[in-house]
């Protein structure tokens, strides 16, 4: 008998541990896709551009937007205009009041928060806590100072007033100087301080923005005697901040060489508009990819496919000139309302 109970206790066990180790149920897959859009001013440089937003919104069918240049033109406010014409189409999308950055989401926000507020034209950075599906994801919408631009420096113009300058500036502790005398170092530290505390709680944190500075994994040895880097890799500050603490950047990600998928965000050609409004630097090559999508990797989310948006032109020396790499380049259905190409990512979520 005592045998017996040996064998039915061992069973026992046997059956618990397999309860306690296999999935009580199956496990739930969702995908959700990031668009990072500089709307050039709400739309209003390019004829019909406010349309085209809306009609580009819709095309490329994002779940969580994050949008660069938020001006509420005439005291209007542009995140109820906008949901309400994509309302109007058809499609349900959710926002809060914003100026220079904003958020849309097809998900409800539960709460928002100013992380780092616009004054004197200086960036912004804005938080949305976002109900997917039962996850909570801290999105974060940036559109980081657009002065002290210091990736004009080594191709000869100032980065404040884009004035030419008597010769480019090649010495890198001066470049990052005038870089970090921006704002744009400031805005990032308080995002990171924030997303701090939504990392501890477990939840997914995605930044999309304009930052108005390049990449430290774009300006490589690799590429160094490229687009006017005047033979220079220099550590750009926002990205390397931002990969310090964790973030993958997920373009790069994707597509890890810069030789092969430049990823260039601006100048973009925007064709219907003259190329005065383009090049702020006519007498060099200022392509750089500015505009990005950050993730902090968590448990169950995997990036699954990156892309960038707009037309297959940029501006190099002052022309309009067709690029020739393998970046994945989604061309816009019609207008392109904008002088900033767009970035869209793909990401999926087991849980």
């Amino acid at each position: 008998m005592k045998k017996v109970f040996t064998a039915f206790n061992t069973l026992c066990t046997l059956v618990s541990f397999l309860l306690l180790t296999s999935p009580t149920s199956a496990q739930t897959k969702d995908h959700f896709t990031v668009l990072q859009f500089n709307i050039w001013q709400e739309g209003t440089v390019v004829e019909n551009g406010y349309e085209a937003i809306v009609n580009e919104i819709i095309r490329l069918d994002a779940d969580f937007i994050a949008l660069s240049e938020v001006r509420n033109y005439n005291n209007s406010l542009f995140c109820d205009r906008i949901v309400a014409s994509l309302k109007e189409k058809g499609h349900t999308f959710y926002s809060f009041f914003s100026y220079d950055s904003g958020i849309l989401s097809r998900y409800p926000i539960s709460s928002h928060e100013v992380i780092f507020p616009e004054k004197d034209d200086k960036g912004s950075v804005y938080k949305a806590i976002i109900d997917f599906k039962g996850n909570k994801v801290a999105f974060y919408t940036a559109h980081l100072d657009y002065r002290n631009c210091a990736l004009y420096l080594p191709r000869g113009y100032d980065g404040s007033t884009w004035k030419k300058l008597i010769s480019p500036i090649t010495d890198i502790p001066t470049i990052l100087a005038d870089n970090t005398a921006s704002m744009r170092d400031d805005a990032i530290k308080l995002f990171l301080k924030d997303a701090a505390k939504e990392r501890d709680q477990g939840r997914i944190v995605i930044l999309g923005g304009d930052f108005n500075e390049p990449s430290h994994l774009d300006w490589t040895m690799a590429t160094k005697d490229l687009y006017d880097h005047q033979g220079l890799v220099i550590p750009w500050t926002v990205t390397t901040l931002l990969e310090e603490e964790g973030y993958q950047d997920a373009y790069r990600e994707m597509f890890p060489n810069p030789l092969t998928h430049p990823g260039f965000t601006y100048p973009a050609d925007c064709p219907h508009v003259p190329i005065s409004k383009l090049a702020w630097s006519p007498e060099a090559d200022d392509r750089d990819r500015i505009d990005y999508i950050f993730y902090s990797p968590t448990k169950g989310l995997q990036l699954e496919k990156a892309a960038i948006v707009g037309p297959k032109g940029s501006v190099a020396y002052g022309k309009r000139i067709q690029e020739k790499g393998n970046d994945p380049i989604l061309p816009p259905a019609s207008i392109w309302p904008t002088d900033h190409k767009a970035v869209l990512a793909v990401f999926s979520l087991v849980y």
